[in-house]
């Protein structure tokens, strides 16, 4: 017997119970929607940068002197 085996077993824990709190109305599931709209933009913003190029047209500045 291993020192982890012995002793009491621990009850698992129960599965929570869903309540009438649950029900989403309009405004939760119209702020749902914007945060999938939000993401959806982001992942495209994500894949343009992974393409490559500029982005800003900002960056380091080199002057004329050599």
């Amino acid at each position: 017997m291993s020192g982890r085996q012995g002793g009491k077993l621990k009850p698992l824990k129960q599965a929570k119970k869903k309540g009438p709190a649950d029900d989403e109305d309009e405004t939760d599931i119209a702020f749902k929607q914007k945060q999938r709209e939000e993401a959806a933009k982001l992942k495209a913003l994500a894949e343009t940068a992974k393409k490559g190029g500029p982005l800003g047209g900002g960056g380091i500045k080199k002057s004329g002197k050599k």
